[in-house]
This record gives C-alpha cells, sequence and structure tokens, in this order.
C-alpha cells in the first residue's frame, strides 16, 4: 500500500494498525522545506477477518450471520419508527429460532440418537463398545444403563455447545463490542436522518449483543432441560406412575415455560440504542437468566435421573414436534416479516433496492434453510455412523428426511438458474464486443482478445443479477418446506414409505429424492468440515474465508449475538480516532482513500467524524461496492439519500470503477451530483494490443490493481491539490502550508 519496503508502525497492535513510511515516521515535526508533498499512512486490518486458523471455526456459524444480515437488510422507511422496530423485533425472534434449532440438533445426536435410541438397543452397543456402560443388557443393568441418567448423562454435550457459544461471544464481545467510539453530537435528523451510520452510539453495541447474548444462552440451556425432562414427564404421566414425580413434572414444564417466556420478553424487550453511547450493562439480567436457566436444567437432570420401575426406551423421542413447531414458526415469521418489509418499502419506494425491499425476509428465510440443512446433516450422519445396517434404530425424526427429500429439486432449480445465467452471459458478451470494438478503433484485429474482454464484462454485469437469483430460491424454499412439514405431519412416515401402493413413477421418484437428499446432505456436511479443517491449515484458504467475512461481518450483531464478531466496531473507531486527533493535532488535511470494502469503511468512518472534521477530508473510493451492492441490499443504510449526503459534506469525493468489476461500481448520485463524485469507466486493459508505453500485452485487472491506472494518480492529485490551497498552519509549529495526508 505504501509502495516501499520500509515502514514503521504508527499506532495500533497486531490485529489493525496504521503505517507510515520510515522517512515519514516524523512529518509533522519537520518545517515545510524539508517535506516533500503529502504523507502517506496505510490502515491494515485484515487480521479482524482472516486472522489465525480458529477462524475457519466460524463457517459453523453462518447461519447466525446471515439472520443477523436479514436485520440490516430493512428498506428505507418514512414515519414508520413502529414498523421499524417491528422490523428488527421479528428478526431477532428469528434469530432465537435458530440458537432453538442448533440445540435441538444437538440433543438430537446426543439424547435421542446415542443415548435413547442406541444405547437402548443391544446391536448398536454391540457395535459401539464405549457405549456398553449406559446399556442395560451389556452393563447387566448398571446405574447408568436407565433411560433417565442416561439422559441427563448426554445432556452435557449439547449443554457444552451452549456454554461454548456463550464463551466465545462473550471474547469478542470483549475484544469488538468494548471498542470505544468517539463521542459527538448526533448529526440534526429530518424524519430519522439519511442514514443510522453517523449515529454516536452506532458501532458500539455492547449493552444490546450482552442482553441477547444472556437471552440466547438461557434459551439453549432450557432446551436441553426441556430435551431431558419432557421424555421423563411423557412416563410419569402415563396411568399407574408415581404421583409425587407427575406432580414434579407438571411443576418443571411449568417452570420451563415461565423461563421460555422470560426469553421471549428479554428478546422483545429492547433494540439498538444508536442515538448515544449506551454504557449500560443491564448487569443483573445478563447474570440472572442463564444462571436461573442452568439451576433449571440441573432440576430437570435430577428429575429425569430418579430412579423409576419399568422404564425403558423405545421409539424415538418426540423430537418431530420440537423440529415441526420450530420449523412452522420460521415459515410464518418470514411470511410476516415480508409483509412488513413490503410496508416499509412502499413508505419510501426506492428502485434501486433488491427485490424491491424484499431481501432481508429472503435472506432470513436462507438462514433457517442453512440451519435446518446442517442440523439435519448431522442427525443423519451420526444416526448413519451409530447404525450401520439401518435396520436396529427409528433413525432421526421423520421431518429431517423429509426436508432432506426436497434438497435435490432445489438443486435442480439452482442449475435452471445457472443455466439462466449462463444464458444471459453469452448475449451480453455478444453485445460486449462491439463496445470494446467502439473503444478500441483501429485495434481489434485479435478475435481471442476482444472476446475475453467481453466475457469479463458480462461475467461482472451478473452481480446485478443477484436479487432475481436470491428472490426465486428463497421463494422456492419456503415452499419445499412448508410441503415437506405437510409432508411429515400427515404421513408421518419417510417419503419412500408414504408413497407405498402409489404409481410406481410416484414411489421411485420418492425413493430416489429421500436417498439422494441423504447423500447430499452426508457429502455437504462433509465439505463444510473438510472446507474449515483446510482453512485451518492453509492460509490462503483462510484467507478465502476472510473475504467472504468481509461483508458478513461488517455489520453489528443485532440480531444473534453468536454470530462472528463485527470487525467495523474495531476498525471505524480506529480510523475516525486517527482521522480526528490528526486533524485537531496538525491542522492538516487528509484525502481518505479506499478499495473494496476499504471503502465502505472509509465512508462509514467519514460519516462517524464530527462535522467540522468531515469538512476536512476528501473521498477516494475505487472498486467500491458502496452502491451497487451495499446501496441495493442495505437502503436504508446506503441509499441514495446516505450517499447524497455524504458527498455534500466531506470535502469532495471521487469515485473510479471499471466495466469489467463484478464487485465496484458507479455511485449513480441523484442529480448533478453523480458526474461530480463517478469518473467514466476506466479502461480496462489499458492497452488492447502492444503500444510504445505498454510492449507487452496489458492484462484485465477487473477488480485488483486500480493503483496502476494513470486516472488514479491523477485523481488524487486533484483532490490534494483541491484540500492543499485551503489547509492551515500546524499549530505545533505556527508556519503556513500544514501537512495534508
Amino acid at each position: 500500500m505504501l509502495d516501499d519496503p520500509r515502514t514503521v508502525r504508527v499506532t495500533g497492535d497486531d490485529i489493525a494498525a496504521v503505517f507510515r513510511r520510515a522517512d515519514d515516521a516524523d512529518a509533522e515535526q519537520r518545517p515545510d522545506g524539508r517535506r516533500e508533498g503529502p504523507v502517506p499512512e496505510a490502515y491494515v486490518w485484515c487480521n479482524l477477518t482472516s486472522g489465525n486458523g480458529t477462524r475457519a471455526l466460524w463457517l459453523l456459524l453462518l447461519p447466525f450471520m446471515v439472520v443477523n444480515l436479514a436485520h440490516w437488510m430493512r428498506p428505507t422507511a418514512r414515519d414508520r419508527r413502529r414498523t421499524v422496530r417491528l422490523y428488527g423485533l421479528l428478526v431477532r425472534l428469528i434469530g432465537l429460532s435458530l440458537t432453538v434449532l442448533l440445540v435441538a440438533a444437538a440433543c438430537e445426536v446426543a439424547l435421542d440418537l446415542t443415548a435413547w435410541q442406541c444405547a437402548g438397543t443391544l446391536a448398536c452397543t454391540e457395535r459401539h463398545s464405549w457405549l456398553g456402560f449406559l446399556s442395560p443388557e451389556v452393563s447387566d443393568g448398571g446405574w447408568w444403563s436407565l433411560p433417565g441418567r442416561r439422559l441427563a448423562l448426554a445432556a452435557l454435550v449439547p449443554a457444552a455447545l451452549t456454554g461454548l457459544l456463550w464463551f466465545l461471544s462473550l471474547r469478542t464481545w470483549s475484544a469488538y463490542e468494548s471498542q470505544q467510539p468517539m463521542r459527538h453530537d448526533p448529526e440534526p435528523e429530518e424524519d430519522g436522518g439519511p442514514t443510522a451510520l453517523s449515529r454516536p452510539g452506532f458501532w458500539y453495541g455492547r449493552r444490546l449483543v450482552a442482553r441477547l447474548r444472556a437471552a440466547h444462552t438461557a434459551a439453549g440451556l432450557l432446551t436441553v432441560a426441556a430435551a431431558v425432562g419432557s421424555a421423563a414427564a411423557r412416563y410419569d404421566r402415563e396411568p399407574g406412575g408415581p404421583a409425587v414425580l407427575h406432580v414434579l413434572g407438571l411443576l418443571l414444564e411449568a417452570l420451563l415455560a415461565v423461563g421460555a417466556g422470560a426469553v421471549v420478553w428479554v428478546v422483545c424487550r429492547r433494540g439498538r440504542s444508536e442515538r448515544r453511547l449506551d454504557d449500560d450493562l443491564d448487569r443483573h439480567l445478563v447474570r440472572v437468566l442463564p444462571l436461573a436457566a442452568l439451576v433449571l436444567l440441573a432440576l430437570a437432570v435430577v428429575y429425569a435421573g430418579w430412579e423409576r420401575t419399568g422404564w425403558q426406551s423405545a421409539g424415538r423421542l418426540p423430537a418431530d414436534a420440537t423440529f415441526g413447531g420450530l420449523a412452522l414458526a420460521q415459515g410464518l415469521l418470514v411470511i410476516v416479516l415480508a409483509g412488513v418489509a413490503h410496508t416499509l418499502h412502499r413508505s419510501a419506494p426506492d428502485r434501486r433496492a433488491a427485490m424491491r425491499g424484499l431481501a432481508g425476509p429472503a435472506v432470513a428465510m436462507l438462514a433457517c434453510a442453512l440451519g435446518g440443512v446442517m442440523s439435519g446433516g448431522v442427525s443423519q450422519r451420526v444416526s448413519d455412523w451409530l447404525d450401520g445396517t439401518g435396520t436396529s434404530m427409528p433413525g432421526p425424526p421423520v421431518l429431517l428426511t423429509w426436508q432432506a427429500s426436497v434438497i435435490p429439486p432445489l438443486l435442480v432449480l439452482l442449475l435452471v438458474l445457472c443455466g439462466w445465467l449462463a444464458r444471459r452471459a453469452v448475449r451480453l458478451a455478444r453485445v460486449e464486443r462491439a463496445a470494446v470494438e467502439r473503444e478500441y478503433p483501429g485495434e481489434t484485429g485479435d478475435p481471442g482478445r476482444t472476446r475475453r474482454i467481453a466475457s469479463m464484462r458480462a461475467m461482472a454485469a451478473l452481480t446485478d443479477r443477484g436479487p432475481r437469483i436470491l428472490a426465486v430460491t428463497s421463494a422456492a424454499t419456503l415452499l419445499l418446506g412448508a410441503g415437506a412439514l405437510a409432508g411429515a405431519f400427515a404421513t408421518d412416515k419417510t417419503p419412500g414409505e408414504a408413497a407405498q401402493g402409489s404409481y410406481a413413477v410416484v414411489h421411485g421418484a420418492a425413493e430416489t429424492a429421500q436417498a439422494l437428499g441423504s447423500w447430499l446432505i452426508g457429502l455437504g456436511f462433509i465439505l463444510f468440515v473438510t472446507w474449515g479443517r483446510r482453512a485451518y491449515k492453509d492460509a490462503s484458504a483462510r484467507r478465502t474465508i476472510g473475504i467472504l467475512w468481509d461483508v458478513g461481518t461488517f455489520w453489528p450483531r443485532a440480531a444473534h449475538p453468536f454470530a462472528p464478531p463485527c470487525y467495523a466496531e474495531r476498525a471505524v473507531p480506529d480510523l475516525t480516532w486517527r482521522i480526528a486527533t490528526w486533524t485537531r493535532s496538525t491542522g492538516g488535511r487528509l484525502v481518505l482513500s479506499g478499495h473494496s470494502q476499504g471503502s465502505v469503511l472509509a465512508a462509514a468512518a467519514a460519516w462517524q467524524l464530527p462535522p467540522s472534521t468531515r469538512r476536512r477530508v476528501a473521498l477516494l473510493t475505487y472498486g467500491s461496492p458502496l452502491e451497487r451492492l451495499y446501496g441495493r441490499w442495505f437502503p436504508a443504510h446506503f441509499g441514495p439519500d446516505a450517499l447524497a449526503f455524504l458527498h455534500q459534506e466531506v470535502d469532495c469525493w471521487r469515485n473510479l470503477h471499471r466495466r469489467t468489476d463484478p464487485i465496484g461500481g458507479p455511485m449513480r448520485l441523484p442529480g448533478d451530483l453523480g458526474p461530480d463524485v463517478d469518473r467514466p469507466a476506466l479502461r480496462d486493459p489499458l492497452a488492447y494490443g502492444r503500444t510504445e508505453a505498454h510492449p507487452l500485452p496489458a492484462p484485465i485487472l477487473g477488480h485488483s490493481d486500480y493503483q496502476a491506472d494513470p486516472a488514479f494518480a491523477e485523481e488524487r492529485r486533484r483532490l490534494l491539490a483541491r484540500l492543499r490551497h485551503e489547509v492551515p498552519a500546524p499549530r505545533t509549529t505556527g508556519k503556513p502550508g500544514g501537512p495534508s495526508r
């Protein structure tokens, strides 16, 4: 970034820091005559996303990250504060359901498949000798062989998973959400303001994450307690059971219901507080709620482990109702969320908004689907591993088998969409060939090079078709999921069993979908684990995951506390503190330059600056997704009004883009603002054939190496010249012509 092998760290740590050339380390202390040109600085923040190998394990939190994105995809709204709060509330409830789903899947594996079914079946325990002490036959009626005690012991697995999620969230909360932003007065807002990113407390979600962490931890522990206690309570309700245990079971279920109500109340009670830095942490609530849930889990374990005469494990634990209820609740929440998003979009229509404001519900639907596939995949693989013959155990819940059976039709739909994209790319490439010939008149004598340039442009243009792909995929996922839920509840059989006696083609299709779906889930799970393992050892693969995380973890954790942490809650305060303190101490001005996701951080930092400091800053963005991706998918925060406000507040702003860039694009600001910001699309490649300036073939750069284009140096020079005319003297020297950076 600094184009010099000798660099020094000016401020920061090993995670994120500001660097300068070694020769510029003391630039502010030099007299003007000894300073040659502006002083470049580089803010390096890659370790916030790609860090060490443990970051690869964050792949397991993918559904939580996706649902958190849905919160920020809210459409722009006018005079709809209650509807906006309802939108956030619905997304938080969907996030809560994903936590319950994850812990329920762990309970399905540990309690149902392992402790209840396998340990209670002689053929299964003979294949897995490590379960012998839990088997009534192998252990000859040992102490742990009672069904309730087996469940109580197995509950350690999902409880430990919940504790691990709590610990990871607490540790990242201390490292990220605890970074203090600069305190400044909020911008004067009219009807909600142009963007919430300028509010003082936007990058300080400490209080909300602490509350949500307590609620989700309690929800996970209560799910384990319900899984352990419900089996014993169901047995105690049978005629002839002990009356005392029956009463205790009813009391335990009532306490669990009260605990669930308290969790939902905490999730619904409070959203984000962005208009001020909220340092309150609700310490009493954060401590008491998980502790109370842990006490209920201990009571459930003691209750289930009590000795009961004649109790034997048979069939499955009642998990179908749990998974079915979660799937139904998630579907209903997504439908209501879509209605709320449509209402918000109608209040302030934005023609550039993805899916006409329905991107948030669509992404929330995909988060639920990801959670279901991951849960079902683990259950299917563990069941196949425990029951090699497939005959000694009932296996996972019927609903999970139905959900696996709808994966092949969904993949067929995705293949059709890919075919449509390929056909669209071919058509666009034909159109672009003529455009290439016009841009390089008299040089287009190489058909192969012309095709490559045209193909790069066509492939880059496919990014703008993303909303259609997401719309079709999420709608199909909702419909297929509803069909699977209806089929499981109506038949209480697997698809193959339910289709017996029907037409041969129907039965064959059902059997094929069931077998292929189970195989695909297993293959996907293996690939998922393999990718995470490879990323743990391979720095390049870990960097790839870091790039994917750039967008997903840019946003604060507003919907799910177990999502990967928001690196911008460290990066944006870093930038604002550095800019504000430097301009205040030197009286200088600066050009804030950012590429790709760095341009998003630059814009976020500029919004957070005090107005007086913001006017001393010029923006230079290149390969920027600010409008093309963020403006379309997050219209409430990066819409046209927000970008126009940023353009008016900074000293000046220039943006560079290429037609071969699949990520960056123009800002498309309304009216006369657009030409002021966007430079016409840069040539890519710089030269079609061999020239005096380019004796070797020039590469097609796409999204990279914008600095190699002479336009970059030209625009930076213009911005610096505009700033330098009005630069006041540094306060430390009292001499004219203060520094610019």
